[in-house]
């Protein structure tokens, strides 16, 4: 289609007070799935649309799902106030997600729209009070939603108008089977519905039939991600594990790979041990899962996003293959300890300006590659994606390559040209730093940091809302020390620096961090002292006393 012949957003129809907020995020014209789904939507329809992550679905169904409540207020009767949209999404943290897009869209209409995520707190009762205000769209996860209706705090039955399901393909998979078949008995036997999926699969058809009246399908025949001229794809061939790690060494500790970058492995005890590997070069790191609480996971997306450090490691249960229908995820085996249920990271949430995406361990399926790429190169941005491919792991890459490259006979993965010989000299130190991270030191560091953030999260939380400028201040980067660390290994001789990477490396450049305005001045808190530790004890001169006088 010409862009003279795109639809754009000041032609659908829309309220003005919406179109100063689009304007204001700065969408000039609608993406290809906004396109096609909302005027669908505003006519009434059901929709079942399936669009590559990063395409902008969640505006695709915030947008009719705004206009048609502004236009019902606008010009229908007046009638009671009560919630008429619900958004279901499978975490916490596309929760929180869609809840900030749909508000910054109310900006100039915020008082006659209000939206209410009953995923943001752990307290059913911080929540009812909220809920009996009877906003206009509720955003939670299926289970939470239930739990609400089931206790009262919620009734749809008399008024809910339009359903949004987003990521539906994942809704299914990630246990809320049951409580979305007991969900929809609570919701009227009439009212419009969009499911929203990046990949269409068994569950999706299942909630096609559960849930839509004759829906539009609208299956855009676009590539499942990014072209070559915005997104870079890279194999990195590496001999042996000891090569993957010391490669990222080089590409992190020589600035060679510059920008925000996100490392996906494929367990939590991996991502641990790189980012205690990390540490011994001084490289800041923090690691993403589902064990954390909320708070403390979207704080973390929030400073990344805000350029507070570079590098995320990333863990997601969902990407390690097929989860087993009408287990909860998270339950995990024995001696695994369970994550949040609600918790995701490979899939939909909004990382910004990730400049790469880093495949650490390989994706074990192409669903799972296409959700760990598709953080990077969105809206537009250009990014990469380096992919660390074992001699052993070659085949599993040629599936993933057959299923997103088609019938295209020329390969989507450039070869990583890297000459492993010019970094030798740094393979004793990240021996060195392999050695010293340890079974022992990663089950120190998991524990560490949970019971850290657990204080943050919990302990801290009424202080830190008083005291917002004190929560900037609060880093999730910092090192956890559980392994023994090598004060040397975090300073580059100018003499181990390959000669042909002089010119571009900067191995002694760290990066300023971002700090809000405070004031300078530190203040050492006074110590205090155990007195028990303090004292010591001295052991006394006997008194020489004058001789007495002897009597007679």
């Amino acid at each position: 289609m010409a862009d003279s012949e795109v639809l754009g957003f000041e032609h659908m129809g829309l309220d003005p007070r919406l179109l100063q907020a689009i304007a204001e995020q700065g969408w000039t014209r609608p993406t290809l799935i906004q396109e096609k789904a909302i005027p669908l939507a505003l006519e009434g329809k059901d929709l079942l649309a399936r669009a590559r992550t990063g395409s902008g679905k969640t505006a695709a169904y915030a947008i009719p799902l705004l206009q048609h409540l502004l236009h019902r207020k606008a010009t229908g009767p007046v009638v009671e106030q009560a919630i008429r949209g619900l958004v279901l999404v499978p975490t916490k943290e596309l929760s929180r997600q869609a809840q900030t897009m749909i508000r910054q869209l109310t900006a100039y209409c915020a008082r006659d729209v209000r939206v209410v995520d009953v995923s943001a707190s752990e307290d059913f009762a911080f929540q009812r009070p909220l809920l009996m205000e009877k906003p206009d769209v509720v955003v939670g996860t299926p289970s939470r939603v239930l739990s609400h209706l089931l206790q009262g705090n919620l009734n749809l039955r008399d008024s809910l108008e339009l359903l949004v399901m987003d990521e539906a393909d994942l809704l299914f998979s990630f246990g809320f089977e049951e409580e979305l078949k007991t969900l929809l008995c609570h919701l009227p036997r009439i009212y419009q519905a969009f499911l929203m999926s990046a990949t269409f699969n068994e569950d999706v058809q299942a909630l096609k039939e559960l849930v839509l009246h004759n829906p539009v399908t609208l299956k855009l025949q676009e590539s499942q991600l990014p072209g070559p001229d915005q997104l870079q794809q890279f194999q990195v061939v590496c001999e042996t594990e000891e090569d993957k790690f010391l490669l990222l060494y080089a590409l992190l500790k020589l600035s060679l790979l510059r920008g925000k970058s996100l490392l996906f492995v494929n367990t939590l005890d991996r991502g641990y041990r790189l980012r205690l590997f990390l540490e011994q070069f001084s490289i800041p790191a923090c690691v993403l899962n589902g064990e954390l609480p909320l708070r403390s996971r979207c704080h973390i997306i929030s400073q990344f996003n805000q350029g507070f450090y570079d590098c995320v490691i990333a863990t997601d249960e969902e990407v390690l293959g097929a989860p087993v229908k009408g287990k909860r995820r998270g339950q995990g085996s024995k001696g695994e300890r369970a994550s949040d249920t609600e918790s995701g990271v490979a899939r939909g949430i909004d990382f910004h300006n990730v400049t790469a995406v880093l495949n650490f361990d390989l994706p074990p399926s192409p669903e799972a590659y296409i959700h760990r790429v598709g953080r990077t190169a969105r809206a537009n941005n250009p990014g990469k994606a380096l992919t660390f491919v074992l001699p052993t792991e070659r085949p599993q890459l040629k599936e993933i390559e057959e299923a997103l490259g088609g019938e295209s006979s020329e390969s989507m993965f450039l070869l990583y040209q890297f000459g492993m010989e010019e970094i030798e000299g740094f393979r004793y130190r990240c021996r060195d730093a392999m050695r010293s991270v340890t079974k022992q030191a990663i089950r120190e560091a998991r524990l560490k940091e949970i019971k850290e953030e657990l204080l943050h999260s919990e302990k801290l939380k009424t202080y830190f809302e008083d005291n917002p400028r004190d929560l900037q201040l609060l880093r999730h980067d910092r090192p956890l020390h559980p392994a023994v660390v090598k004060p040397h290994l975090g300073h580059v001789p100018d003499y181990l620096v390959p000669p042909t990477l002089r010119g571009i490396a900067r191995p002694h450049s760290r990066r300023k961090r971002n700090r809000p305005f405070t004031s300078q001045r530190k203040f050492k808190a006074p110590k205090t002292q155990n007195p028990l530790r303090s004292f010591k004890y001295t052991k006394k001169k006997p008194r020489t006393s004058a001789p007495s006088a002897k009597h007679s």
